[in-house]
């Protein structure tokens, strides 16, 4: 991937802390730089995923109502007998 040069202007305290992290780690200010953007990135794309997944938990039964569909995670609940039915009595298809 081709790189592009960025200058930034930062505080002496902001810059120092910036050497003294990334010479701990072992690696040089501008790497250090380009992981902290990197980690920003992924826990920005996870705080969308849970902000959706959230959303659909609290809206899942609007949409299953609007759109014909059932909750996500919903199961089949077995059928009560109906009055007078007998074991392997059979039921239409669909019925419950």
């Amino acid at each position: 991937m081709a790189k592009t040069q960025l200058n930034v202007r930062v505080d002496e305290a902001t810059a120092e802390t910036a050497r003294e992290r990334a010479s701990q780690r072992g690696i040089s200010v501008n790497r250090y730089i380009e992981e902290l953007v990197r980690q920003d990135e992924g826990e920005n794309g996870r705080a969308f995923v849970q902000a959706a997944a959230d959303f659909m938990k609290r809206y899942e039964e609007v949409f299953a109502e609007e759109f014909g569909g059932r909750p996500a995670g919903a199961r089949d609940e077995p059928a009560a007998p109906a009055a007078g039915a007998r074991p392997g009595d059979a039921r239409p298809e669909g019925a419950r």
